[in-house]
């Protein structure tokens, strides 16, 4: 596990990398982090996908700049379907394409905003698998047109989850009448945020805060279920994928 960065455009991009321990190459998954940015539960999501047999990459899509500004910007690029988040989340792509220790197949995950990220990218033929975690995105997104030819998806989702409400049942009628193989739960006890444990010193209080609003918080038991599940989805198409 290190962390290091990769040449871009428009400067270096820090990025934690996490390698598994066994021989490689390995398969490769770029996780795409939320609101917060680089954060220690960030690396634990990378680490644990390493500790599955991936190689795991986390991109600082804010580049170590002020949080709330840099979150309205991804958000900005998320409504543009364009800007400087996606184009360094597609360098990244291209720089696990080209190391000797990745295997070919590669995939995505993403947590919040990040999730919403994965859904605008899973139908541009990049990846092979995407799991969206309580990711949303505008209704001309989830849409069967912006959806055709996507690749398969995970989704997991909290019942609890105010801004989430039909997401889940929405994404899994879409991908049922597209034929997509996918795997979609709602989790009844969880809220927004439920794989995510941050530590206090990690979110400004103004997070802190709209965490309270949208009911944001950590749930054990439905996140050790959905990391198994997105595991072994993970595992059906990215370690079973042709070469």
């Amino acid at each position: 596990m290190t962390d290091t960065s990769i040449t871009t455009r428009t400067g270096p991009l820090p990025v934690y990398l996490a390698r598994p321990t066994t021989t490689g190459p390995w398969p490769a998954v770029i996780v795409i982090h939320d609101a917060l940015g680089m954060s220690n539960d960030l690396r634990r999501q990378a680490d644990w996908l390493a500790g599955s047999g991936y190689l795991a990459v986390a991109p600082d899509l804010y580049r170590g700049g002020h949080k709330l500004r840099c979150m309205f910007a991804a958000i900005r690029d998320i409504r543009a379907r364009r800007g400087r988040t996606l184009d360094d989340i597609d360098t990244v792509r291209t720089w696990l394409a080209d190391r000797a220790d990745c295997a070919g197949p590669i995939g995505i995950i993403g947590f919040c905003m990040g999730g919403g990220f994965v859904l605008l990218l899973a139908p541009t033929h990049r990846y092979s698998a995407a799991s969206v975690n309580y990711g949303t995105a505008g209704k001309d997104v989830l849409s069967l047109d912006y959806l055709s030819g996507t690749c398969p998806i995970i989704g997991s989702y909290g019942a609890k989850d105010r801004g989430n409400r039909g997401t889940a049942q929405r994404l899994e009628r879409l991908l049922t009448d597209l034929g997509v193989d996918h795997d979609i739960k709602e989790y009844p006890d969880a809220g927004h945020s439920f794989l995510n444990d941050h530590a206090p010193a990690d979110a400004p209080a103004v997070f802190v805060m709209l965490a309270k609003l949208t009911g944001s918080t950590f749930h054990d038991p439905s996140a050790a279920d959905a990391r198994r599940r997105i595991t072994d989805f993970f595992d059906l198409h990215l370690k079973q994928a042709p070469r």
